[in-house]
């Protein structure tokens, strides 16, 4: 169904807390006997905005655990908030962490909070900068432990935004400096491409634009705003001039810009992505896992998925999932937060937790009934289809049978054929699904991706990556090839109703587990 983007940002606004949500648990390492933290607030001054003199305060609240001194150091823990956030200021939310021996400093981000400025969302020159002033001000306590003179032992968490901001600093800095103080990140459902993310093939996001702009899009630099404001309008991307400021405005916000730069951090992270996340999906956490690190940080570092993140439910077409994380609980913590603790302890603190699985990728399945570890996700087989042709846009959804159950797959499936447009404009959406028959298939973890021809071709090769997943397919059903001229994730967005596409010689490449 579509909905006009200027009608559905109040019923989204209303969404925003359940959307958000990452799997929580009890900590199994708070110690409710720990002494109270000292509590300190303040701001540091960063880069003023363009055009400008006046600089920005970036606001902090620090938490000093009781008994860390000169003579007692601990290490650092940085923190910050999701977009449209504000640093947390209470100390126990931050409990397990102290009481694990942990400093810990959560930070108002660039126009975020009671920080001043324009957020520019990730930009190296602007909140990457923010990063190094509070890096900085850590490595100028006394109590926190230091690998040489102004190094601090310092790790970092938080998600989305919060996840941004630690790739944003660390990159930043290896930039700059040629290595980063960062010892360990362990960031949550985030990015690797902004633009990919918003944006696939050009086709927005149309509900999560929305979303993002009620939640935060006064904060954005006056250009931006504009720009937001023309999509919400005419319900599509900007082009032309308005598409080359967008363009430009987000090329440098995220890992892949550094990495195409010759950056990768060799440093130890733990990344938790959602696979039933439709802002960030799970490839775009697998990406910043294979690109964004050195092969001996890998070696270091794992990779949990959970059914959880930035999730809205897919219901045109029908899709699936199972809030939960089955692979922190499989790798012996209650939560992912608990999980992140035990990988600070071992790297920032060199205490043995017997944790294990790194170099790997951790996934829930679907039903989030059990975790799937494996050490690489390439395809291991491929199944051929028959053509397909899409439906136009008052046409329904199908399905066309991949394989029948029992069958377990995991990771990127890849869709390769040979694509002739019946219009110009054609699109359509596609997704792996699973059901008894094609009538009742229902795409895996909520997540579909857009397949667009804005000009004609005639039998050009596409290569399409599905949204990654991981499901057990029982006996007694099958898994499948949904393809849709809609989906609601994309819903909103205006111009020629999507056009035909045909499909021939078309191939599944797939990652079939065991």
């Amino acid at each position: 169904m579509f909905i006009r983007s200027r009608l559905a940002v109040p019923a989204l606004v209303v969404l925003t807390a359940a959307a958000l949500a990452v799997p929580t648990g009890q900590s199994a390492v708070a110690d409710p006997t720990v002494a109270a933290a000292e509590v300190t607030n303040g701001c540091v001054d960063s880069v003023p905005e363009p055009d400008t003199t006046t600089p920005v305060k970036i606001c902090y609240t620090l938490f000093k655990p009781a008994g860390a001194s000169a003579e007692q150091q601990v290490p650092m823990i940085l923190h910050s908030h999701g977009w449209g956030g504000s640093r947390t200021k209470t100390e126990g939310s931050f409990q397990p962490w102290l009481g694990a021996g942990f400093g810990v400093l959560s930070f108002d981000q660039r126009a975020h909070g009671e920080s001043t400025g324009r957020a520019h969302v990730m930009n190296p020159a602007f909140e990457g900068k923010d990063v190094l002033k509070i890096v900085d001000l850590i490595a100028g306590l006394d109590w926190v432990e230091q690998e040489r003179r102004g190094d601090p032992v310092l790790g970092s968490i938080g998600g989305s935004y919060g996840g941004g901001f630690q790739f944003a600093g660390a990159f930043t800095e290896l930039k700059e400096r040629g290595r980063t103080r960062f010892d360990a990140l362990a960031p949550e459902i985030t990015w690797w491409d902004l633009k990919q993310s918003l944006a696939p093939d050009n086709i927005p996001r149309a509900w999560w634009l929305q979303l993002l702009y009620a939640t935060g899009g006064h904060r954005l630099p006056a250009e931006m705003q504009r720009l937001f404001q023309t999509y919400l309008v005419q319900g599509r991307w900007p082009d032309g001039e308005d598409g080359k400021i967008a363009d430009e405005f987000f090329a440098k916000n995220g890992p892949a810009w550094h990495v195409s730069q010759g950056r990768r951090l060799d440093i130890p992270v733990l990344l938790g992505q959602g696979l039933t996340d439709n802002l960030f999906p799970l490839q775009q956490g697998l990406r910043n896992y294979d690109r964004a690190l050195t092969r001996k940080a890998r070696s270091q570092s794992m990779l949990v998925g959970y059914n959880g993140g930035h999730t809205l439910p897919s219901l045109l077409p029908p899709g699936f999932g199972t809030p939960g994380d089955p692979c922190s609980q499989a790798l012996g913590s209650a939560s992912f937060r608990d999980l992140s603790i035990r990988f600070m302890q071992l790297r920032l603190q060199d205490k043995q937790t017997g944790l294990t699985g790194f170099g790997r990728y951790h996934l829930a399945t679907a039903d989030g009934s059990r975790c799937i570890s494996q050490q690489h996700l390439f395809p291991s087989t491929v199944r051929r289809l028959p053509s397909i042709v899409s439906t136009s846009a008052a046409g329904q959804p199908f399905a066309v049978k991949v394989a029948d159950g029992p069958v377990t797959v995991a990771g990127p499936a890849y869709l390769s054929a040979r694509v002739r447009s019946l219009a110009p404009g054609s699109r359509a959406f596609f997704a792996l699904s699973v059901g008894t028959t094609a009538a009742d298939a229902k795409i895996i973890q909520n997540n579909s991706v857009p397949m667009h021809e804005p000009v004609l071709v005639a039998r050009a090769h596409r290569w399409l990556e599905l949204a990654a997943t991981a499901v057990d397919v029982p006996a007694g059903q099958s898994l499948f090839l949904t393809v849709s001229p809609i989906a609601d994730m994309y819903g909103g967005t205006t111009g020629p109703p999507p056009g035909e596409l045909r499909l021939d010689r078309v191939r599944l490449f797939l990652h079939q587990v065991g």
